[in-house]
């Protein structure tokens, strides 16, 4: 695995997430269950980032691995 994210998508995951409940998102693009961590990372510098919502509401996670806004999409796959 190289020291870059693997691109899952070039655009956000829209997914529903369980208020209070906590999610691993896959920070090195790898997964087989995108947007979350299927332990793929293992091995690499890469680790899953926690991410927990206070209510129940659709999210938009990054799937272009790249966000300045850690597992929330910001819009960077637009530069990609």
């Amino acid at each position: 695995m190289s020291d870059a994210p693997h691109i899952a998508q070039k655009s956000p995951y829209a997914v529903e997430l369980e208020g209070g409940k906590a999610y691993f998102w896959c920070a090195c693009g790898q997964s087989k269950n995108q947007p979350f961590c299927d332990g793929s990372h293992k091995g690499s510098a890469f680790v899953p980032t926690k991410v927990m919502v206070e209510e129940t509401k659709t999210a938009y996670l990054c799937g272009c691995k790249h966000s300045k806004n850690g597992a929330f999409c910001d819009g960077s796959h637009k530069a990609l």
